[in-house]
């Protein structure tokens, strides 16, 4: 049975994307080259309540594909699956095509 993690408070579950170590035709890439430090967000927690009671949701959603910092988060293993959990404020921002 797999276990699914729904993040308190303002808290965003991400899975990190690790980038390929070889192009299509089988050209290895320096780990340079792939320092870009993205994940997916798979969870995301239903906010924070400021001192007035309004609750301010979290600046990103499921689905989106954001930048992390290159320290912090909490690793989470479910199942076979590794994730990070982060606060809202320590994602850097959301990456667009």
């Amino acid at each position: 049975m797999a276990k699914r993690l729904i993040p308190c408070l303002n808290r965003v579950l991400v899975e990190k994307i690790i980038p390929p170590s070889k192009t299509n035709a089988g050209i290895l890439l320096p780990e340079k080259t792939a320092k870009l430090n993205s994940g997916k967000v798979v969870a995301v927690g239903p906010g924070i309540h400021d001192r007035n009671g309004k609750l301010i949701p979290a600046g990103v959603k499921e689905g989106d594909t954001v930048l992390l910092p290159e320290y912090g988060g909490s690793e989470v293993k479910l199942g076979d699956k590794e994730f990070h959990l982060y606060r809202d404020e320590d994602i850097l921002g959301t990456l667009h095509d």
